[in-house]
C-alpha cells in the first residue's frame, strides 16, 4: 500500500543551503588546490568537471561544510538564462567546492537525497523564473526558491528511493549510451588519423581549401529563418545536433544563409574549430563571423575531420587578424592548404565511418526517447499522480 504523501515548501525539507566562495584561482594543480565548479559545469541536469578550475587553499581556506558531498544538489545562482539551472552530483571524485555563482543544497531526514534532487528537477522551469536584476546581472531569488517551490513526497523513505531509482535507471541508460558514443567517436578519429595523417602517402596532393570549396555569401532577407550556431564539440556526427536554434538578432540582415548540407566554420580565435553542417531539411542562417561554404558531398566526412585537426586549426590561429575579435575572412581562409586524397580512398573511409555513424545516430535517437520518457514521468511520479507500481517495467 502506498504511503501517505505530504506537500510543503522547499525550506521545510532542507538541512543546508549556502553559496560557494570567491575562489583564488590558480592554473597548476598541487597539494594546496581543490577543484571549483562553476555555472558552465551545470548543464542538462548534470555536472561536468571539464570546465572546472582550481582554487588555492593557501590563499583562502574553505569551511568544511562547503566541500561538496555525494548527492549534493547544485543550483546556478546568477546569469541570464542560467540562474536556476539544477543538477545533482551523484559522487564527488576528489575534493571539490563551488564558486559564488552556485548554491549548494542538502535535504533533511524527511527526504532521501536522490528523491529531493528529482523533485527539484521536476520544477526546473519554475525555478528558472526566479532570476531578478538587469541583463547580465541576474540573481536567483533564494527566498522565492525556498518558499514558492513546494515539494511533494511520500512519508515512506523506501517509496521515495524506489521512485528515484526508476528515474535513475533511465538516466543511467542515457549516460551509458553517451559513453559508447564517445568511444565510437574516438574510434572514428583514430581511423582518420591513421589513414590521412600517420600513413598518408607522400604523393597525395595538398590544395588550397578554395579549390575544393565554394563560398556562400547569401544574406538573409526574411525574419523567420532560424538562426543556427555551430557547436564547439568533439562530436563529429553530421546531424542537426551540430546546430542549435538561437534568438533572432537585431542585425539579422547581416547573417548568412546556410542551405541544407552547407558547412559553417567559426574561424574566430575565441572559438576556433567550431564546425557544423546544416543537417536540417530547410535553410537556416549563421552570424557573419562564420565562414559558410559548400563542398563535394563525398568529401563532407573527410573535411569535417580535417578542418578540426590541430594543424589546420593552428593555421587558422596564425592567419586570424583583428584588434578585438580576431577572425578570418573566406579569402584568407580559402588559402589554407588541405590534404586532397583520391576519391576512391575517401569512399572507403566514408563506408567505414557510415557504419560508426549509424550507431552514433541510433544511440542519440534512443537517448532522446529515454529523456522524453524521463521528463514525462518526472512530474507525475514526484506529485504522486503516478504510482511507482505502474512503472515496474523500468528496471
Amino acid at each position: 500500500m502506498a504511503s501517505k504523501w505530504i506537500t510543503e515548501p522547499l525550506q521545510g525539507v532542507i538541512s543546508y543551503i549556502a553559496k560557494g566562495i570567491p575562489p583564488a584561482y590558480v592554473e597548476v594543480e598541487c597539494e594546496n588546490t581543490v577543484r571549483v565548479l562553476n555555472q558552465k559545469c551545470n548543464r542538462d541536469f548534470a555536472i561536468s568537471y571539464v570546465e572546472s578550475r582550481l582554487h588555492d587553499l593557501s590563499k583562502r581556506s574553505v569551511p568544511q561544510e562547503k566541500y561538496l558531498q555525494d548527492e549534493d544538489i547544485l543550483i546556478n545562482s546568477t546569469g541570464t538564462g542560467t540562474a536556476g539551472r539544477i543538477a545533482q552530483l551523484s559522487n564527488v571524485p576528489f575534493p571539490t567546492i563551488v564558486d559564488g555563482h552556485m548554491i549548494i543544497l542538502r535535504g533533511n531526514e524527511k527526504v532521501t537525497p536522490r528523491y529531493l534532487g528529482y523533485a527539484l528537477k521536476a520544477q526546473q522551469a519554475t525555478v528558472l523564473q526566479f532570476d531578478e536584476g538587469s541583463t547580465g546581472q541576474t540573481e536567483l531569488n533564494r527566498d522565492r526558491l525556498l518558499t514558492e517551490i513546494e515539494v511533494s513526497y511520500p512519508v515512506s523513505l523506501e517509496e521515495q528511493e524506489a521512485i528515484a531509482a526508476t528515474l535513475s535507471a533511465l538516466d543511467a541508460r542515457i549516460v551509458e549510451n553517451k559513453k559508447i558514443n564517445h568511444h565510437l567517436e574516438q574510434m572514428a578519429q583514430a581511423i582518420f588519423k591513421s589513414w590521412f595523417v600517420e600513413n598518408a602517402p607522400d604523393d597525395w596532393d595538398y590544395v588550397d581549401l578554395g579549390v575544393v570549396t565554394t563560398e556562400i555569401r547569401t544574406k538573409v532577407k526574411e525574419q523567420q529563418i532560424p538562426v543556427l550556431s555551430a557547436v564547439k564539440t568533439g562530436n563529429l556526427v553530421l546531424s542537426e545536433d551540430y546546430f542549435t536554434k538561437q534568438v533572432y538578432s537585431k542585425d539579422i540582415g547581416k547573417y548568412i544563409v546556410v542551405e541544407p548540407n552547407d558547412f559553417a566554420y567559426n574561424p574566430a580565435r575565441i572559438n576556433i574549430g567550431s564546425i557544423g553542417i546544416n543537417g536540417f531539411d530547410s535553410s537556416g542562417c549563421v552570424s557573419p563571423v562564420y565562414v559558410v561554404f559548400r563542398a563535394e558531398p563525398e568529401y563532407h566526412y573527410f573535411l569535417s575531420f580535417f578542418l578540426k585537426s590541430p594543424n589546420f586549426q593552428e593555421e587558422v590561429r596564425v592567419r586570424a587578424s583583428g584588434s578585438v575579435r580576431q577572425s578570418l575572412n573566406y579569402g584568407d581562409f580559402a588559402l589554407i592548404q588541405v590534404l586532397y586524397p583520391p576519391l576512391d580512398v575517401v569512399r572507403k573511409f566514408n563506408f567505414q565511418y557510415e557504419g560508426i555513424l549509424s550507431t552514433l545516430r541510433r544511440l542519440d535517437e534512443e537517448n532522446s526517447r529515454l529523456a522524453e520518457i524521463r521528463d514525462t514521468l518526472l512530474p507525475r511520479l514526484m506529485s504522486g499522480e503516478l504510482s511507482i507500481a505502474d512503472r515496474s517495467d523500468v528496471k
